[in-house]
């Protein structure tokens, strides 16, 4: 069973700022667009950022302008550079490896938690 492996959550002051990584085996990261989720207690699970092999990167509207996305194809991983933390950001954040049903769909990751209090 192929695994998505996430890293870099913890907890952050108001203000502060965290990178979250995602890993993949090689020939999922290649073909997939990686993305990263957030969901917080009671609330669905949202889209935060998502970005193909060579494309351009997408943002919720709560994000942009403080979140970046990126992807290190050498490494296989997905990163996602947090800014300007707020509480409301916080929640278990998700990395999907979005690729065509052809190769299996959707992989995702366990989650890791991001907390933002001080």
């Amino acid at each position: 069973q192929v695994e998505l492996a996430e890293s870099g959550g913890g907890l952050v002051q108001p203000g502060g700022s965290l990178r979250l990584s995602c890993a993949a085996p090689k020939v999922i990261f290649d073909r997939s667009i990686m993305a990263w989720y957030r969901q917080a207690p009671g609330k669905q699970r949202d889209l935060v950022a998502e970005l193909g092999a060579g494309g351009t990167a997408q943002y919720g509207n709560s994000v942009k302008g403080r979140f970046t996305i990126s992807r290190d194809n050498a490494k296989n991983t997905a990163y996602l550079q947090m800014n300007s933390l707020k509480p409301e950001d916080t929640a278990v954040y998700y990395c999907k490896a979005q690729q065509a049903l052809i190769w299996g769909g959707d992989i995702w990751g366990k989650g890791t938690l991001v907390t933002v209090s001080s």
